[in-house]
């Protein structure tokens, strides 16, 4: 289990000094918080024990079934076997707004049945992956183990690259920025296949979008 402790927090209030108490109850308001804006992608896994032919059965009818329920989300392919971090089975979804977030994941904690569902970020941070599915995380379900050799990978691999990026920008000061340069590092050997193309309908959010990014394994 991960520390909780061995992570820094921002303090929940900072920026709101000075401001005048709040009273016992205040009724909603209809303007938007800064609590709307995006931070990044919110994972959410699903887990299918893929030895187990009703828990298998009941996971393909969900996938279908959110497919049929929630067209505006992008949908990933059922995977039958471990995938990533992800010691069994899974299916991935993938949110993109405060209002896809908030008509889903109630619907998935009255529908998932027996399966487990690992709810994260993916923040835009460098080598935080490791961060993202632990301290981070949400489980819907029991909670069950990842392998976390990969995301520890990535983390380094990531911050590794972040640096190089920084070395460069000082010893080729006259040549284009590295933001005119584009540079892909391959950082999985397994290809996610979209299954469904993402509605152009998504739903409409106060704000920016959300980025949000759910799996299920």
């Amino acid at each position: 289990m991960t520390d909780p402790f061995s992570y820094e927090y921002p303090w929940p209030l900072a920026g709101y000094e000075g401001l005048e108490p709040l009273g016992e109850f205040a009724p909603p308001s209809p303007t938007c918080t800064s609590g709307h804006t995006p931070y990044g992608w919110i994972v959410s896994d699903g887990w299918v024990l893929q030895n187990n032919p009703e828990q298998v059965a009941y996971a393909k009818a969900l996938h279908e079934r959110i497919r049929r329920e929630f067209p505006e989300l992008r949908i990933y392919r059922f995977f039958d076997h471990p995938v990533g971090p992800h010691p069994v089975a899974m299916f991935e979804v993938n949110l993109f707004t405060p209002a896809q977030f908030g008509a889903f994941i109630p619907w998935l904690v009255i529908n998932r049945g027996p399966l487990s569902a690992l709810v994260h970020p993916n923040t835009d941070a460098e080598g935080e992956e490791v961060r993202n599915h632990t301290q981070r995380a949400t489980w819907l379900g029991e909670r069950l183990p990842l392998d976390l050799r990969l995301l520890r990978e990535i983390d380094r691999r990531a911050v590794e690259q972040t640096k190089n990026k920084e070395e460069d920008k000082v010893i080729s000061h006259n040549y284009p920025s590295s933001g005119e340069w584009i540079l892909l590092l391959l950082l999985f050997d397994i290809v996610y296949v979209y299954t469904d193309a993402l509605s152009t309908n998504a739903l409409t959010s106060c704000g920016d979008s959300f980025p949000l990014y759910f799996h299920y394994s």
